[in-house]
């Protein structure tokens, strides 16, 4: 059960950001999503239940059962009619925003359904389940493809901006995929366990946060390969600024910025952001503006300027490890997932 109480802030930022609306959800918030219209944030729990909230004030406009065994992913169609939720039932459900029922039941192919890409435009849905990668038609539910199995399970899957591209990440390198075929366009190999892939916005770029600590770094036309190493543990954060020069990275407790500009970042020293005591947990940029927020594993939450790393614009502490961070679209509005249960938007 979701709790508001939208008029009373309980965290302090600095002026340049302050609380909207605070919630409490059931469990550990395992996935925020924005609807693309600004007008909704779902919330998913670690323990499965879905609650759909108007991202402007916090009244809880639906609660949804989400998937017995716990909800891993969401993700909006492009007309924010559509709510897509994957989990540990094997299945991925369709929700629909004007009825609040249920649609559409996919089976994901594998136990555990975790990660989803819903085409931009298109009423396409990727969705990966072990090492099963499907591609599904959702007006009528209809498999578009299901691509030859991967060598090792997929740890993520993106579409590449302004492209009907999909790209998968596993063990091995990254596998580029088309609705119409049936065999990958093409391949990036490299011999090492990818966490997390992001697109620059522009498509140039391709980084993958890696089990090694490293961050990978791929130039698409020419598949030119450069890594960035020193990270002390292990790389599941990355965000790509608006522009595409800038790629913020995890895996410390330093925010670490590489500027792509020019001839890349290979020989480069990158921007280091300090203001965290515990290690990064989340990063985001907003969409088309520069700001930078991150957040820690001690419920700190940072806003930055890439351009002005000395001092944070606005820093705060939300009581337990912050677990989620999401610009809506308009990037007037920051909402925050905490492990405790927490939901709370801020306004920029």
């Amino acid at each position: 059960m979701s709790r508001v109480n939208p008029a009373k802030p309980k965290y302090a930022m600095s002026i340049s950001a302050s609380q909207r609306w605070l919630a409490e959800i059931d469990d550990h918030v395992n996935a925020l999503a924005w609807s693309p219209d600004n007008a909704w944030l779902a919330a998913a729990s670690v323990s499965g239940p879905i609650t759909i909230f108007d991202g402007r004030t916090g009244q809880v406009r639906y609660q949804f059962a989400g998937h017995g065994f716990g909800t891993s992913d969401l993700a909006w169609n492009a007309q924010s009619t559509c709510l897509a939720s994957a989990g540990q039932d094997g299945m991925v459900r369709l929700w629909n925003l004007a009825s609040g029922q249920e649609c559409q039941t996919l089976a994901g192919g594998a136990a555990w359904v975790e990660h989803l890409a819903w085409h931009p435009r298109e009423n396409v849905l990727a969705t990966a389940a072990g090492r099963v990668l499907r591609l599904w038609e959702t007006r009528d539910g209809q498999l578009v493809q299901e691509y030859p199995a991967h060598d090792s399970t997929i740890t993520a899957v993106a579409w590449q901006p302004d492209s009907s591209v999909l790209t998968s990440a596993a063990y091995g390198g990254l596998s580029f995929w088309s609705p119409e075929r049936n065999d990958p366009l093409r391949r990036f190999s490299w011999k090492g366990s990818i966490l997390t892939i992001a697109w620059s916005s522009d498509g140039t770029y391709i980084a993958t946060g890696d089990q090694d600590s490293t961050v990978h770094f791929w130039i698409e036309q020419s598949g030119q390969d450069l890594q960035m190493y020193g990270y002390p543990t292990k790389v599941r954060e990355l965000s790509w600024d608006s522009t595409s020069r800038y790629l913020a990275t995890g895996g410390s407790e330093v925010v670490t910025v590489w500027d792509c500009a020019g001839k890349g970042p290979a020989g480069s020293k990158p921007i280091q952001l300090k203001g965290h005591a515990a290690l990064l947990s989340a990063l985001a940029f907003q969409h088309r503006h520069p700001l930078l927020s991150s957040a820690s594993v001690d419920g700190q939450v940072v806003l930055w300027q890439v351009e002005r790393p000395k001092r944070p614009l606005s820093q705060a502490s939300f009581g337990s490890g912050v677990s989620q961070l999401s610009w809506s679209p308009d990037d007037r509005l920051l909402a925050i997932g905490t492990e405790a249960g927490l939901v709370t938007v801020i306004a920029i």
